[in-house]
């Protein structure tokens, strides 16, 4: 049976860039929901017991009538949020009470992953535009990723609905939510700029940790 996530940060720890009632809701409410769906669903399956990118890769309905596209979706976004909300780290107190936030420009990768993302787009700033860019531009609802394959190369991709780059046997390492719940309350349809907000509060250290596992 699968838990709902402890978030490694107090509610209010990334405002202003997302608040504490978008944190509550996102966490509390969606990704509690996707969790009681799941373990409703699993006693029984063929599914018991196993990890989520397992279930995920078994229960994929694009891989034949074996799959359970109800199974499939809820541990997809388990999977996503667990690794979309431990991937932020929180902005300082001062920086909090004043409005403004952390600074995106103080808060870069380093590292093989700097370098890798230096070789692939020049600069971090174009990689932070194509990024936000296909965030931006997924229709409907579902996660734009920043992917590693089996050579390091980094690969950015769109993934609809509750998708995972892990059905295409790349390793995921940083993910934008673009669906309405994660940001609708603190910036209504303003998807894009909440999608740049996000780069205030990346935790660079633990996407380096993911890209070196």
């Amino acid at each position: 049976m699968f838990t709902l996530i402890e978030l490694p940060y107090a509610p209010e720890a990334l405002e202003p860039v997302i608040s504490a009632q978008t944190l509550g809701f996102h966490h509390g409410k969606h990704l509690q929901g996707y969790v009681n769906n799941l373990n409703a669903a699993l006693p029984g399956s063929p599914y018991e017991g196993l990890g989520l990118a397992e279930i995920m890769q078994r229960a994929n309905p694009a891989f034949g009538p074996s799959g359970n596209a109800a199974v499939f979706n809820n541990a997809g976004q388990i999977l996503n949020h667990n690794l979309y909300f431990t991937q932020f780290k929180e902005i300082p107190g001062q920086a909090r009470n004043d409005g403004r936030g952390a600074a995106a420009e103080d808060n870069v990768p380093t590292g093989k992953l700097a370098d890798q993302i230096a070789k692939q787009w020049g600069s971090l700033e174009t990689f932070q535009a194509e990024f936000v860019a296909k965030g931006a531009g997924l229709f409907g609802s579902g996660w734009v990723w920043l992917s590693a394959d089996d050579k390091g190369e980094l690969v950015i991709s769109q993934e609809p609905g509750a998708n995972n780059p892990v059905t295409k046997g790349l390793k995921p390492l940083l993910t934008f939510d673009v669906w309405e719940h994660a940001y609708y309350l603190d910036y209504q349809n303003r998807r894009a700029d909440h999608l740049k907000e996000l780069w205030k509060i990346v935790d660079w250290a633990e996407i380096q940790h993911r890209y070196s596992k």
